[in-house]
């Protein structure tokens, strides 16, 4: 069956917490390079607190080890005591195809959308330093594919990146993000998305300007690169101390990202603006969303509870931060 809701883009962002087994977490030596495997609780909770209510908070990241299985004792009580449940911060764009057309019309238009304008060949819109560094992931990582060299920037950067994840034996959290839905859709409790959606209007003429249009994402696929080229043992070391619940760990680590880079040339391009003046400052709309629904959350539930990225948790100017600098208390797990 169809979904009736074409999603465009997606954001989300990312955070941290302590843990809870039988036995201790094995050590985890920075430039680790073995992943952790097997059942692993991730961090523990962050507590934020006003009066008596309580607002728990568990702190995702991506890419965690493949081969690891996720479960919490603590999650899984603190959950069953809440009264809500608020999502992780995140803006989608999308359309109804029943009100404005249908699959059948739109087909046309969505065939081509990852291709460069023109015809363009990667080696045609990237400098020739950058592409001889894109041949040598590309063999490394996705081998022989032709097809892939004729799409844009930002999408052949987006593919590159996740058959590396792949093939160092990494993958995505959402495991992990089902998981926590599907024991709080078990206890019944309250769900608050804590984004926002975004409606196109005139989707047929977005897709259609789009693939006419050109993105500054040079800066996206070049970031992917340097990503790729320095960070994947970084990530193992992250993702070992996320499944251990190392929180020191995780505080001394930095977190490149090339999202920003990548968001920056859709949100910022002159077709995003004409066709989405609403995307506009979207980082501060996200910010703003979360922290309005915790405080609404705090100020109703006796206990809640929230996922956010772990990078959001330890972000000095994110959005435990701006809780904090209202007042409230905040405890990070042991």
């Amino acid at each position: 069956m169809l979904d009736h809701r074409l999603t465009v883009l997606c954001l989300c962002l990312l955070a941290v917490p302590a843990w809870s087994q039988n036995e201790p977490p094995p050590p985890v030596a920075e430039g680790e390079k073995i992943l952790v495997v097997g059942q692993r609780p991730g961090p523990g909770l962050w507590k934020v607190t006003k009066d008596d209510h309580v607002l728990w908070i568990f702190g995702t990241y991506s890419p965690l080890p493949k081969k690891m299985t996720w479960r919490s004792a603590q999650v899984e009580k603190i959950i069953a005591q809440s009264q809500e449940f608020l999502g992780s911060p995140s803006a989608g764009i999308g359309v109804g195809w029943a009100n404005s057309f249908n699959i059948v019309t739109a087909l046309p238009f969505v065939i081509g959308f990852k291709k460069n304008a023109d015809g363009a060949h990667l080696k045609d819109v990237v400098p020739a330093d950058v592409y001889a560094r894109w041949t040598v992931l590309k063999a490394k990582y996705i081998g022989d594919d032709s097809g892939i060299e004729s799409e844009r920037p930002i999408f052949a950067a987006g593919a590159l990146f996740d058959k590396a994840l792949d093939k160092s034996a990494l993958g995505s959290d959402r495991e992990v993000q089902e998981q926590i839905k599907k024991i709080s859709r078990q206890n019944k409790i309250k769900f608050t998305a804590t984004g926002f959606s975004m409606q196109l209007e005139n989707p047929r003429g977005a897709l259609r300007d789009f693939k006419k249009s050109s993105l500054d994402d040079l800066a996206c696929f070049t970031k992917t690169i340097d990503r790729l080229e320095t960070d994947l043992e970084a990530m193992r070391v992250r993702a070992n101390a996320w499944a251990v619940g190392d929180v020191e760990v995780m505080r001394k680590l930095t977190y490149p990202d090339q999202v920003e880079a990548c968001n920056s040339a859709v949100f910022n391009s002159a077709w995003m603006i004409k066709t989405l003046p609403a995307a506009g400052a979207i980082e501060q709309r996200l910010r703003d969303s979360w922290v309005a629904a915790a405080e609404k959350a705090l100020a109703t539930n006796q206990s809640t509870f929230a996922v956010l990225p772990v990078a959001q948790i330890l972000n000095p100017n994110g959005m435990v931060a701006a809780l904090q600098a209202k007042g409230y208390q905040v405890e990070q797990p042991d």
